[in-house]
């Protein structure tokens, strides 16, 4: 996998008609060459389920982060495992970590999330929206 992290869109740049500005719905119209190239790893990084589930956990945690000790438990997987697989969610941009002491924590990257979910949305006026 690349080691290209997609650029975030800040919170200073979100607002109405964000997700309209900077990724198209595939609905809308079909992705330029450059916008597949960079939305191909993260859908890569998601492809695996240790790391759907990684992303999940990371997610879903109360208080928006979680520290690597916590994650590891729930995988039949060594801890070297579970860094490399969390590695490839950072790289792909969808998640951040932050180290304290020892350990690793990490949270969502909301925007990422954000701007694959527009991707996949059908655009408000799509008539088969409704079925």
């Amino acid at each position: 996998m690349s080691k290209q992290e997609l650029p975030v869109v800040s919170a200073d740049d979100a607002g109405p008609g964000t997700a309209e500005r900077c990724c198209p719905t595939l609905l809308a119209a079909p992705l330029d060459e450059d916008q597949a190239a960079e939305l191909a790893p993260v859908f890569k990084a998601l492809g695996d389920p240790v790391r759907l589930r990684l992303l999940s956990m990371i997610a879903s945690r109360a208080g928006g982060e979680v520290c690597v000790c916590d994650l590891t438990p729930a995988f039949a997987l060594s801890q070297p495992t579970i860094s490399h697989h969390l590695k490839l969610l950072r790289q792909a941009g969808l998640i951040a970590a932050e180290r304290r002491g020892t350990w690793v924590h990490y949270r969502l990257l909301p925007a990422a999330t954000d701007r694959l979910a527009a991707v996949l949305t059908r655009p408000a006026t799509d008539p088969a929206a409704t079925s």
